[in-house]
């Protein structure tokens, strides 16, 4: 068969497969733009802690992990009224660490200790989980138990995964918020509302297929998203050929048009195609590229090494500052403590509801400042090769930005100004320091960076001229969007069309056989 032909064939069929889910993929992707999947964000689970009581009966730290029976160094150590309505510790001992691991998942490992008492809360009922819903969602709302769940439409996120199963709590507040709460910690993980679940129906639980969830299928999910991606690309580039190879430049059809197509359908699907492919192109193949198919962006760099950096591991003495002296010495809206090491120091964060944590000495409570030189020579020790240089970066740039809460790649704390730690080794390692808390913020390499451009970029234009002058930004993708959807609607009709009849002639009834009339022959 003539190589065109085969162009036209595997566009054609190819396309009855993967158009419907183009039209899709541009529709879900202008509603994600403005409501993304649930998450909570830091700054919402500090909004809606109870504030810490300065006054309360609080056990000093190491007093309350002797109760609980916690002996040994720590990797992490919160104080907050984050469970059941009550002020707890929420301890994670060394030994939970993941090996090159700054924390252990969120849940996984914690020991949860009453700050009052000592003792240990190793159950998340339903009476501590509608306590721990009543804390976020104010006294006078009034709350209704939907029991536990596993994994549901809105909780597919693999970092929920050590809070399994997840205690689901509806309030009866304006935003009809939907709470799930950790049957491992008591503490709210999520928050949904109802404005945020309906679209995420139409945006991202259907752009992810996220249908697929959940089911028997759940085990092939990410293989079908990548090859789903793959034959798109495949439609993409035939059509593009097709296209252009049927498109008169110079001269016209008899019809008077540069295309040979006179059906609107046809027409405008030809016309399209050629406006839109190289749009298509990039945003599907920069979706395969945000599913990291088949590990191509791991690089097997070596873990940073956080225990030489933070000067050794977290362990709280008896006469470390107890939580009164904490948060007299802040003189603020406090809702939690957190226990840090860095650059050989142990500090305490204060966190409050907006702005940057405030910094204590762990021992006598006084603000605290690191020295600049000691953390330049504790980040020197997370890896083995010689640092090339630290740029301080004031404002953001093309790998450090930010993104709003809702969108994929947003809601993390991006502090300015920030340290960007270079190092001299084969993978071109840069890690990016907090230099008031002393915390590591990201890593990255050039294959990781790759991935910045090959997905961030090409997926969602993460292109810092056009996210600071919106609404150019949204005014471009949703042209462009409506164009794709343009696109693959009418190669969803056509296709569908040209199905139809394909199937009734091939169960349509068949005429019956003509036979040629011979002529009759009588005996004489």
């Amino acid at each position: 068969m003539h190589a065109k032909r085969w162009l036209f064939l595997i566009h054609r069929w190819l396309g009855v497969v993967v158009c419907a889910f183009f039209a899709m993929w541009f529709v879900s992707g202008v509603v994600m733009m403005y409501v993304g999947y649930p998450k909570l964000t830091e700054a919402e689970r500090l909004q809606h802690l109870p504030p810490l009581d300065a006054k309360a009966p609080l056990l000093g730290p190491r007093q309350a992990l002797d109760a609980a029976g916690i002996a040994g160094p720590l990797q992490d150590l919160r104080l907050a009224v984050a469970s059941g309505g009550q002020a707890v510790y929420l301890a994670v001992p060394a030994s939970a660490a993941e090996p090159g691991a700054r924390r252990s998942p969120p849940g996984r490992g914690v020991v949860v200790v009453d700050a009052q008492t000592g003792a240990v809360l190793r159950q998340v009922d339903r009476a501590r989980a509608l306590v721990s819903a009543q804390a976020y969602g104010g006294e006078a709302v009034v709350l209704q138990y939907r029991g536990t769940i596993d994994e549901d439409a809105f909780t597919h996120s693999r970092g929920l995964d050590a809070h399994r199963p997840l205690h689901v709590v509806d309030l009866a507040d304006a935003q009809a918020t939907r709470l799930y709460i950790s049957g491992r910690t008591g503490e709210v993980v999520r928050d949904a509302p109802r404005t945020e679940r309906l679209w995420n129906y139409a945006g991202a639980w259907i752009h992810w297929l996220y249908p697929l969830r959940g089911t028997g299928l759940d085990r092939y999910w990410a293989d079908i998203v990548n090859w789903l991606s793959i034959v798109g690309i495949a439609v993409t580039l035939t059509g593009t050929v097709v296209g252009v190879m049927r498109w008169r430049f110079r001269r016209t059809y008899k019809s008077g048009s540069h295309s040979p197509y006179q059906g609107f359908m046809m027409r405008w699907h030809h016309i399209s195609g050629l406006l839109f492919a190289l749009v298509t192109l990039t945003w599907i193949f920069s979706g395969l590229m945000s599913m990291n198919p088949w590990r191509v962006f791991d690089s097997g760099a070596p873990a940073l090494r956080m225990a030489a950096m933070q000067g050794g591991p977290l362990v709280v003495e008896a006469g470390d500052a107890a939580p009164a002296a904490l948060l007299a010495s802040t003189r603020g809206d406090v809702r939690e403590l957190r226990w840090v090491r860095a650059a050989g120091q142990t500090l305490v964060l204060a966190s409050t509801v907006g702005g940057r944590p405030l910094v204590r000495d762990a021992v006598n409570a006084q603000p605290q400042q690191i020295d600049p030189e000691a953390l330049r020579s504790a980040v020197a020790q997370l890896l083995p090769d010689p640092v090339a240089r630290i740029d301080v970066l004031t404002a953001y740039d093309s790998h450090y930005y930010t993104r709003e809460a809702h969108t994929m790649t947003g809601g993390s704390e991006k502090p300015l100004p920030v340290w960007r730690v270079v190092f001299a080794d084969t993978h071109a390692t840069w890690v990016h320091v907090d230099p008031q808390t002393g915390a590591v913020l990201g890593r990255s390499d050039s294959t990781r960076r790759w991935s910045r451009w090959l997905f961030a970029m090409l997926h969602s234009w993460d292109w810092l001229p056009l996210l600071e002058r919106r609404p150019l930004w949204d005014v471009l993708l949703v042209a462009l969007s409506a164009g794709g959807a343009l696109l693959s609607l009418t190669g969803v009709v056509i296709g569908w069309r040209r199905l139809g009849r394909k199937l009734r002639s091939a169960t349509g009834p068949r005429p019956a056989p003509v036979r040629s009339a011979a002529p009759s022959r009588r005996p004489a």
